[in-house]
């Protein structure tokens, strides 16, 4: 199978599971509680079947605001927010990769190359201590 081509949109022949599930983006809080428009945004993989992988932001939060994902953040339909910016509305036709940003007081949307997308971490505890792995079966209860 080919891979999406994130510098394109996507079409019927390109459109993967990756591309066609969901149908909600995740947007900075900010965006409603301060009428600030969409000024970044980044698609990421999608984390589950409703979610596009669209982030939006208003492009004032700060490192302790995205921290708290779940409070700052709140899931939106992408069609909902393509009505309430219609600029959007080609933008999301993209494959995960893909980066805009547009500065204040400008309506063009400009491709940034130079941001990496957020993955969330996993804390992962490798080791090569066997006696970690033995469990005393008297002591299991």
């Amino acid at each position: 199978m080919k891979s999406p081509d994130v510098d394109k949109p996507k079409t019927q022949e390109s459109e993967t599971n990756q591309t066609k599930n969901g149908f909600l983006a995740l947007v900075s809080k900010m965006v409603f509680d301060e009428t600030v428009p969409v000024r970044f945004m980044f698609k990421t993989v999608p984390e589950h079947l409703n979610d596009t992988g669209w982030r939006m932001y208003c492009g004032y939060e700060t490192e302790e605001y995205l921290e708290n994902e779940l409070a700052n953040m709140v899931p939106v339909p992408v069609k909902k927010m393509c009505q309430l910016d219609p600029s959007l509305t080609e933008l999301v036709t993209y494959n995960a990769g893909t980066v805009w940003e547009r500065t204040p007081g400008s309506d063009k949307w400009e491709r940034v190359n130079d941001f990496r997308i957020p993955t969330p971490s996993v804390d992962v505890d490798i080791t090569n201590d066997v006696d970690r792995f033995n469990i005393d079966p008297e002591n299991t209860h």
